[in-house]
C-alpha cells in the first residue's frame, strides 16, 4: 500500500510541490541524485571509478511529449558522451537512456532515431548504452527498439524488470551471446493482470530469471542491493563457472555504498548508476517507493534538521 502511494505521488503535481519546498530537501536529495548538470555528474563518475567502481549515468527527464524537448534531451546525452570521452571515463562508464525522454510516447521513429544518436556518440567515446524500462505498457516497444539498435550496436543493454509476470521469458529470450541485460526488480506501478505484486513473489521471479541470465551466453548486470540475491549470484557465478569479469553487480548512487566497495575489493565488476538532472523529483519518489528504509531515511532527515 505505501509503495503504491508513493507511485501516485510521484506523478501528483501536488505531492511535488510539498516535496520540492520541504525545508532541507534538497540535502537529502543529494543523497541519491548526483546533482543538476554535466560537470556534476562528471565529477561524481570519477571519484566512484578512481574507487574501482563502474558507472552507469541517467539524465533524468522522462514522459516528454514535445519534439523539441526529445531532440534536446538526446542533444544533452551526446554532449554528456563526449565530455566522458574526452575525459577518458568512457571506458568505465555508460549510460542508461529512457526512450520516453526522447520520443517514444508519441513518436517511436523519432525515439529510435534519437536512440541512434546516442548509441553512435557513446562508441565514439568507447563507451555504451543501455536502454531503460518503463512503464509496462511500453515493454514490447522498448525490447523491439534495442533489439533494432543492436543491428548495429550489439552492444546496446537491456533491461527485465523481475516484477513483470513475462519477465523469465524476456530473460531466455535475451541471454545471448553478447547480450548485455540488466535484470532489476521493477519500481513502476502495474496491474496484478501483468505483475507480481506481492513481495516474495517479485523476489522468487528474480531469483527465477538470474538463474536463466547466469546460466546463458550473455552478459548479465544484476541490478539489486538485496543481500540475499546478491548471495544466490555469487553461489550462481560458481555454479556456472563464470568468472568475475562475465557478470556485474550494480547498485544505486547513495544506496549500500559500502556493499558496493566490498564487492569490488573482492574482485566482482560493481557499476553504480548514477543519475543527475533537474527532473530529479520523480526518480527521487520511485527510490523511496522500492524501498521502506529510503522513505525512513528521508523522514529522519526532514524532522531532525526541522
Amino acid at each position: 500500500m505505501l509503495r503504491q502511494a508513493l507511485l501516485v505521488a510521484s506523478r501528483s503535481g501536488g505531492a511535488r510541490r510539498v516535496v520540492e519546498t520541504a525545508p532541507f530537501t534538497g540535502d537529502v536529495v543529494r543523497r541519491f541524485v548526483a546533482g543538476e548538470t554535466i560537470d556534476d555528474a562528471l565529477r561524481v563518475t570519477g571519484g566512484l571509478t578512481d574507487e574501482g567502481l563502474l558507472v552507469s549515468l541517467d539524465v533524468l527527464g522522462e514522459d516528454t511529449h514535445d519534439e523539441g524537448r526529445a531532440e534536446a534531451n538526446a542533444a544533452h546525452y551526446v554532449e554528456l558522451l563526449g565530455r566522458l570521452g574526452a575525459s577518458g571515463l568512457g571506458r568505465r562508464a555508460e549510460v542508461s537512456l529512457k526512450l520516453s525522454a526522447i520520443g517514444q510516447t508519441f513518436d517511436e521513429d523519432l525515439a529510435l532515431e534519437n536512440a541512434r544518436r546516442v548509441c553512435a556518440a557513446a562508441r565514439s567515446a568507447s563507451t555504451t548504452v543501455t536502454i531503460d524500462m518503463e512503464e509496462h505498457t511500453t515493454v514490447d516497444s522498448t525490447l523491439a527498439t534495442v533489439h533494432e539498435l543492436r543491428r548495429d550496436y550489439p552492444d546496446v543493454g537491456a533491461v527485465v524488470q523481475a516484477y513483470l509476470r513475462r519477465a523469465e521469458e524476456h530473460c531466455a529470450d535475451l541471454a545471448y551471446e553478447g547480450s548485455r541485460v540488466r535484470l532489476c526488480k521493477g519500481a513502476y506501478g502495474a496491474p496484478a493482470a501483468v505483475a507480481f505484486t506481492d513481495k516474495e513473489e517479485v523476489d522468487r521471479s528474480y531469483v527465477r530469471c538470474m538463474k536463466v541470465l547466469m546460466a546463458g551466453k550473455g552478459y548479465p548486470m544484476l541490478a539489486t542491493h538485496d543481500p540475499r540475491l546478491i548471495e544466490i549470484a555469487g553461489a550462481l557465478s560458481v555454479l556456472n563457472e563464470r568468472d568475475d569479469d562475465t557478470f556485474e553487480y550494480q547498485m544505486l548512487y547513495g544506496i549500500r555504498p559500502q556493499e558496493q566497495r566490498r564487492l569490488a575489493a573482492e574482485g566482482a565488476q560493481v557499476r553504480v548508476y548514477v543519475a543527475y538532472g533537474r527532473e530529479w523529483y520523480q526518480y527521487f519518489m520511485r527510490r523511496l517507493a522500492e524501498r521502506p528504509a529510503n522513505l525512513r531515511f528521508f523522514m529522519r532527515s526532514l524532522v531532525g534538521r526541522s
